[in-house]
């Protein structure tokens, strides 16, 4: 299928995801005036928002867009190669960096020093290349070049956060850290299999895995360094040890972009080892998503859930929370099955929409009252009622209330896990949805049955967030309303990731 550009741009639309805004980034970094870095980082994602829709207008029907940089053919060169798996996750990065950009027009100026303000904005623009990087590259370690670019960038915008919160530094370097780990894992993983195969292709390299069987020792070690790798930059429990700290401490719209990208980003690396490089029949493979991805998923489930419910600064219950559903999209994973793969990646989309709404909107709390506590969420609804009823409605979507994105990929997972005798999985994930409204149920209960604040006897005065603010949260609740009521699009595209990957390669 066609998409709507024509000529050179639809032809070049894959490179220039990438190269656009790390051209911005450099033009960004020597502007004068943070206003005119802003415009141009919001202009860039905007363009690579409208291509990445097109390139997922090309990729349905299991259309493949193969891209070879400089004219070197794969498997010698590297290609830029994108189908209906990466598409749309390309798709999700871009449009929630136009949202998180024009939020941060009015959040910067309460977070960020003026003379950092046009290099956050060049640093922004080189994390959200290296992500989409990540995810239209078809050259292995090509992924890991983009994994450390888009790293580097964000080390250094969460430690931009000490403007705000000192705790903001140590959570970058501990996130450098416990990064740094995973990039070294997952780049010995692709070294053995460079070892094992005499390439770097992830289609050629899948092609001679699939020759070799599962005699090969030295992938089977691959194999085990990437899954460590990846679940480190996915915060898979129990390697998620930097989330939570990097979330609640960095700039509003970085956490919030964070939280709907960069997880999801390593996610979808995982589903594409594990699936179309690697052969998921394989034994050890097998063994791994049902004992290690699935336990480990819902043991997630519960332990965060858990926290995020002992939580008194709310930028905590919701970085818990994302812990948490990452359990559930790994739960997913390790069900192996079609409809398994399927809810598991709808919710990756859905909590992408769903979770970059609840930040967004936790920021307009900070920036007009600065509340950050739990208890200090006491009649918000009356006093911000139209920031409230979007968190309200992501809050809703993220316990998985009928009408919202989140009942819909919750009930697929619930479905998938019956029909794979799971009973146990089903009862894991009940049980953490009801977790869910306990930790999301007690800040909206303070929010809108309990009476507002009041200063000198007054209640306090009635302020909404500004317009650039609620324009991007109220974008993403409707989004969760809409892919609730109607769920064809996102669901459709989830099964056309999950043809991918059990259709047997790229």
């Amino acid at each position: 299928m066609s998409g709507f550009l024509t000529g050179w741009l639809s032809v070049e639309a894959p490179v220039l995801l990438v190269v656009l805004p790390l051209v911005m980034a450099a033009i960004c970094a020597v502007m004068p005036k943070d206003k005119i870095a802003w415009l141009l980082a919001f202009i860039t994602t905007l363009i690579c928002a409208v291509l990445a829709f097109d390139i997922v207008l090309q990729t349905r029907g299991e259309q493949v867009l193969s891209y070879a940089l400089g004219g070197w053919e794969p498997p010698f060169g590297i290609e830029y190669r994108i189908d209906g798996l990466n598409a749309p996750v390309a798709l999700l990065i871009s449009a929630i960096a136009v949202i998180c950009t024009l939020y941060a027009l009015c959040s910067t100026d309460a977070e960020i020093e003026p003379k950092k303000r046009a290099p956050f904005y060049a640093a922004f623009l080189v994390a959200f290349a290296g992500l989409l990087g990540m995810v239209v590259t078809g050259d292995a370690f090509n992924v890991f070049v983009f994994l450390e670019v888009s790293s580097i960038a964000t080390y250094v915008l969460v430690g931009m956060g000490a403007s705000r919160d000192r705790r903001a530094l140590n959570s970058a370097y501990n996130y450098l850290i416990l990064g740094s780990i995973g990039a070294t894992f997952f780049v010995i993983g692709v070294g053995f299999l460079y070892m094992e195969t005499g390439t770097l292709n992830m289609a050629d390299m899948a092609d001679k895995l699939a020759v070799m069987g599962d005699v090969s020792r030295v992938s089977q070690v691959a194999f085990a360094f990437i899954v460590v790798g990846l679940g480190l930059k996915l915060a898979m429990f129990p390697l998620h040890l930097w989330l939570p700290g990097a979330y609640a401490y960095s700039p509003t719209a970085i956490t919030a972009f964070l939280a709907a990208t960069a997880t999801k980003a390593a996610l979808y690396l995982l589903f594409r080892f594990v699936f179309t490089v690697f052969d998921p029949s394989l034994e050890f493979i097998g063994a791994t998503l049902t004992w290690l991805l699935a336990v480990l998923g819902v043991i997630g489930m519960f332990v965060a859930s858990l926290q995020a419910i002992f939580q008194s600064d709310a930028r905590r219950v919701l970085a818990f929370s994302s812990v948490a559903q990452v359990g559930y999209m790994l739960l997913g994973v390790g069900m192996g099955t079609a409809l398994g793969l399927s809810a598991g990646y709808v919710h990756l989309i859905n909590h992408g929409i769903i979770k970059g709404a609840l930040f967004l909107a936790l920021g307009a709390f900070w920036y007009r009252y600065g509340i950050v506590r739990v208890s200090d969420f006491k009649g918000l609804g009356k006093i911000m009622p139209w920031t409230m009823s979007a968190f309200t409605i992501a809050a809703l979507a993220l316990i998985g209330v009928p009408g919202t994105a989140g009942f819909i990929s919750k009930f697929q997972l619930l479905d998938a896990a019956a029909q794979n005798g799971w009973w146990w999985a089903v009862g894991a994930i009940v049980v953490t949805s009801i977790l869910a409204v306990i930790y999301m149920g007690r800040m909206l209960e303070a929010a809108w049955l309990q009476p507002a604040p009041e200063v000198n006897g007054k209640p306090v005065e009635k302020r909404e967030a500004p317009l650039p603010m609620l324009v991007g949260m109220w974008v993403l609740a409707i989004a969760a309303i809409v892919f609730g009521v109607v769920p064809s699009w996102p669901v459709e595209l989830a099964n056309g990731a999950a043809q991918v990957m059990l259709g047997g390669g790229l």
